[in-house]
């Protein structure tokens, strides 16, 4: 039987259906919130043979029929998942996982499918709300919820749930929240330099709005009247006291090492010498019963023990830092030759190698979506090879975690690029991980910007990032670490990374493996981070103070002019003939980006000065004729009273007999002929839109004179000559034919 509950909020109604579709499934609900609409499925099944994870999928699906639109390309089928549903997919993920016993290990799968969308509402954060619901009103899984999710931004200076997709782009944040009734789960964020206190506000925002959904499926779940079956909670691995008794000490000496292999191989040494121990000549059981598998479970909590004994009771970390500093830091710039801008950063053993590629607008990627369509002219790509980490594995392509990395790293940086009027290239960033021992997303927004500046990018602010970590008991007690390493994030309670400038905060991201935080610890984190960051901040700027002045030598050369929308066709010519020779002729390359009223012509060449002729013969051909302008023309018609001239293609002006020379001109074939080439100023432009030319006023600016010959003459002058063709650099002597 259908079950349909709904709320107001942000102004339109939020509703969850179940009983309708799916019935199959362990859950299944239908998320509406204006014209958009979400179905999610969850279903359960009996855990995999010998795993010691909690094997939970998460994909999420849009189809373009959601939009009433067919996707782009030769097949009319989407096929494998785009980054975005990637990235929500993850969105998703993030916040539920934490909220299943310690464990539990059934199979679980969450299928979101968007069946409609309209154009103001991204549904990704429906999505976690439906994944929520959906687990809810499952009766086998022991799904520890309520949980929900909202997006929050800011226009005008004032906060404004679930915003609409143009809200979201004028506005200064960009925010999604998890959480349950009681706290904040997920946090995942980009803001325009954002202070501290304005983001903690947001965030407090949003989590009055969470606990409103939340009580929703409560109130969901009471109408289905699901009942379910209780998870009974495996009791302590009986391995695990006597290991502790036999290699907690031990144990917490060998962690206790600056260098990541060092702690490693100790203690991979001592967990083969207590093996051997509890399960002599290769036993598959210990004498009480226990399995290598218990061993496994037993020895990684006694390591997480360890871990956590050190940081709340004896207030010190693995490598032996305090719990606010910093690992060493090392920048480097100009590293490789021939690319347009190079950085390394290295932070303690995690290290970004970052190339920096400039390009023209036809390098921008384009995004078609069912929910939006638009072009990027910033790209950061991460990759985490395996020898990162001193591993050997097969070699796939960039994994999901890879393009969550390199999402957030982008997004915590795209904020402080310049825009498109000041600084016209596409921009595409790697981010090369050759070192990694915990945050190398952050790591690479610090590479990241360096490479920037390295490469001439006038950015606005350089930003830097770091991760914060937390060791949280029941009783309240928590520490935070600043900086931390893989075995601190592994064995710790939570990774929140925090990115930004002197200014604020551009990119936030928080992961929980506990059921929340408290106001406290985001407070507190947001402080400590901040303290990180600016001095992250200093020892960059300590390597490359600014941006560089200039681009690289081997970046293309970019010159830019507006145009009239319904001059392209001029400039392009018949059949494209007008455009491919002033590239043909000058070397370069031609853009034409049409946007409302106006039309952006980019010219792009290794040669600045070829850029500046294609740019100069562009004008000429698409600007209307200025009276005082200097033109390079060529004689289209002679007559006895004149001479034709077309100063640019369709463009004829008359030069009058007496203004070809200084001098008395007998005849129009003394000076001249057809197909000459000749500098003329536009003395006027009648009502009529005829134009009247003088050479004899290009050769009286130059200072020299001109009796009757054959030639052009003449030269630059001071009105401004764009593309003066022959003529001596003063514009005297004699006149050459060219």
């Amino acid at each position: 039987m259908k079950k349909v509950v709904s709320c107001e909020i942000g102004g339109r109604t939020l509703s969850l259906e179940t009983g309708e579709l799916a019935k199959q499934a362990s859950g299944a609900v239908l998320v509406r919130y204006a014209d958009t609409v979400v179905f999610v499925a969850s279903q359960d099944g009996p855990p995999r043979r010998g795993i010691d994870f909690f094997p939970l999928t998460v994909d999420y699906r849009e189809r373009f029929a959601s939009a009433g639109k067919f996707p782009g390309g030769f097949l009319k089928r989407e096929g494998r998942p785009t980054m975005r549903e990637i990235l929500t997919a993850r969105l998703t993920d993030r916040p539920i996982r934490p909220m299943f016993p310690k464990g539990y290990k059934d199979e679980v799968q969450v299928m979101a499918n968007v069946l409609a969308v309209d154009p103001e509402h991204d549904p990704d954060v429906h999505a976690i709300i439906g994944a929520s619901a959906a687990l809810m009103i499952s009766p086998s899984i022991p799904f520890q919820g309520p949980l929900a999710a909202v997006r929050v931004g800011k226009v005008d200076d004032q906060l404004v749930i679930f915003p609409t997709l143009e809200q979201t782009d004028e506005g200064s944040l960009d925010l999604i929240v998890a959480g349950n009734l009681e706290s904040v789960l997920m946090i995942e964020g980009f803001a325009d330099q954002m202070p501290e206190d304005e983001m903690i506000e947001a965030i407090l925002f949003a989590q009055q709005h969470i606990i409103t959904i939340c009580e929703l499926q409560v109130q969901l779940v009471a109408e289905v009247g699901v009942e379910t079956v209780a998870y009974e909670e495996a009791g302590e691995n009986p391995l695990l006291a006597a290991l502790h008794a036999d290699g907690f000490e031990r144990l917490k000496t060998a962690m206790q090492s600056r260098v990541k292999a060092e702690r490693h191989d100790q203690t991979k040494a001592l967990k083969t010498e207590l093996l051997e121990k509890h399960f002599p000549e290769d036993a598959e059981e210990s004498a009480d019963g226990s399995t290598r598998g218990d061993f496994s479970e037993a020895f990684h909590d006694l390591e997480q023990q360890v871990v956590r004994d050190l940081i709340l009771n004896d207030k010190t970390r693995l490598d032996g830092r305090s719990m606010t500093d910093l690992r060493d830091i090392s920048c480097i710039v100009d590293l490789l030759p021939r690319v347009h801008g190079s950085a390394v950063f290295t932070r303690g053993e995690t290290q970004s190698v970052c190339t920096i590629t400039l390009g023209t607008p036809r390098d921008t990627q384009r995004v078609d979506g069912p929910v939006e369509e638009f072009e990027k002219r910033f790209m950061l790509d991460y990759n985490f090879p395996p020898y990162s980490v001193g591993e050997c594995r097969m070699i796939r392509g960039p994994g999901r975690r890879e393009i969550g990395h390199g999402a957030l790293a982008e997004r915590s940086v795209v904020a402080i690029l310049p825009d498109a009027e000041a600084f016209p290239y596409t921009i595409r960033a790697i981010s090369d991980i050759t070192e990694s021992n915990g945050s190398s997303s952050m790591a690479s927004v610090c590479s990241t910007t360096l490479g920037l500046m390295a490469a001439g990018v006038p950015i606005l602010q350089p930003v830097a990032g770091i991760s914060i970590g937390v060791v949280a008991e029941p009783d309240g007690r928590f520490e935070l670490l600043t900086d931390i390493i893989g075995d601190e994030d592994h064995f710790g309670d939570m990774d929140f990374k925090v990115a930004g400038s002197q200014i604020g905060i551009t990119g936030i991201q928080l992961d929980l493996k506990i059921k929340g935080i408290s106001e406290e610890i985001i407070r507190a984190t947001l402080a400590q981070a901040k303290d990180a960051r600016h001095n992250i901040l200093r020892s960059m700027l300590g390597t490359l103070g600014q941006p560089r002045a200039d681009i690289s030598e081997h970046a293309p050369r970019l010159e830019r002019t507006q145009i009239d929308p319904e001059k392209i066709g001029l400039l392009i010519g018949p059949g494209g003939k007008t455009i491919r020779a002033i590239q043909d002729e000058t070397g370069t390359q031609i853009d034409i980006q049409e946007d409302g009223g106006t039309a952006t012509v980019t010219v792009a060449s290794k040669d600045g000065t070829a850029a500046q002729a294609a740019l100069a013969r562009i004008e000429a051909l698409t600007e209307d004729v200025k009276v005082g302008r200097v033109y390079s023309g060529t004689v289209s018609s002679v007559k006895d009273f004149g001479v034709f001239i077309e100063i640019a293609p369709g463009k004829d002006g008359l030069c009058h007999i007496s203004e070809l020379a200084d001098g008395f001109v007998k005849s129009v074939a003394d000076v001249c002929s057809v197909g000459d080439k000749m500098d003329v100023k536009v003395i006027a432009v009648d009502d009529q839109n005829r134009v009247k030319l003088s050479r004899r006023a290009v050769l009286a600016e130059a200072g020299g004179g001109d009796e009757a010959g054959d030639g052009d003459g003449g030269g630059d002058s001071d009105g401004g000559s764009e593309d003066s063709a022959g003529g001596t650099d003063d514009g005297g002597g004699e006149d050459g034919q060219e």
